[in-house]
């Protein structure tokens, strides 16, 4: 019981008593003691309405204290998640120019010099720089669907998120020699836009090991107890001790109250863990 509440009690019980040897004195006709019995109660009801009107006053500060502590964390976040976003945006935008915009162009002289060849009658230079050019096109198919996959699977709307996360695990593993092991049959059962969201961390945990390492055992998990929805991401590169390498993956936990973990892994690695509440995630 707070200071407040107590004594609030007290001159509760004062101003009862005082009306209670006010009743007695007029009872047995006593003037002085009906007197003292009302003043005791007007007193003791005085303090309690002043006490009360503090105590409001200190819970309406409270109040204003913790809606601007949530207002300031909202900031905070909502600052991170810019970053985020725009650190998203940077890095696409540099992919594009130096991965598909550069083959474009590539691809537009090379078509050039087909055209001179085919002018100058030399028939088998144009052949052979059409063919080059067709499979740095092809190149740049792959790597475009690629970066489509990533930003929004469509595999995960329409087969679901056990095929999004084995597709993506498929890519990268082959890609980069690396045995991915997935056990994520119960991420089935969460609402969409929690799928999306721990897709979107398993995929960042996976590069960040890639980019640590690259590794060349992951484990990516998703599973439920003890209260919790717990996604995983366990691997044996070498450990990150930037912090802020895994801000991403905080701010995407964090949109759906989720907690993330980073600890080194016993036999050497890194298990990035993310605890969400199941009111957030389950459907």
């Amino acid at each position: 019981m707070t200071q407040s509440s107590t004594r609030a009690a007290l001159l509760v019980a004062l101003v009862v008593a005082g009306a209670v040897v006010g009743i007695v004195g007029l009872a047995v006709g006593t003037e002085w003691l009906a007197l003292v019995g009302l003043i005791l109660a007007v007193t003791a009801a005085g303090a309690l309405a002043a006490t009360l009107l503090v105590a409001e006053r200190q819970q309406d500060e409270r109040v204003v204290e913790e809606l601007e502590a949530l207002a300031t964390e909202h900031a905070r976040l909502s600052d991170q998640l810019i970053t985020a976003e725009q650190e998203e945006r940077r890095r696409i935008a540099l992919f594009l120019h130096d991965g598909p915009v550069q083959s474009m162009s590539g691809i537009a002289l090379m078509l050039d010099a087909v055209i001179a060849a085919v002018e100058g009658g030399r028939s088998e230079e144009a052949a052979r720089v059409l063919g080059s050019a067709l499979e740095k096109q092809r190149e740049t198919i792959r790597s475009l669907r690629d970066l489509s996959f990533e930003l929004e699977p469509v595999v995960l709307r329409d087969q679901g998120f056990g095929p999004a996360v084995s597709a993506l695990a498929d890519q990268l593993g082959m890609a980069n020699q690396i045995q991915i092991d997935l056990d994520v049959r119960t991420a089935e059962d969460l609402t969409e836009h929690a799928q999306v969201a721990i897709f979107q961390i398993i995929r960042e945990a996976l590069h960040q090991a890639i980019r640590r390492g690259p590794p060349t055992r992951v484990t990516v998990r998703v599973a439920e107890g003890d209260g919790v929805v717990e996604a995983e991401v366990a691997d044996d590169a070498p450990g990150e001790r930037r912090r802020a390498s895994f801000d991403v993956i905080a701010e995407r936990a964090r949109s759906l109250s989720g907690q993330m973990t980073v600890e080194p892994v016993p036999d050497g690695g890194t298990s990035v863990r993310v605890l969400f509440p199941p009111y957030r995630v389950r459907r």
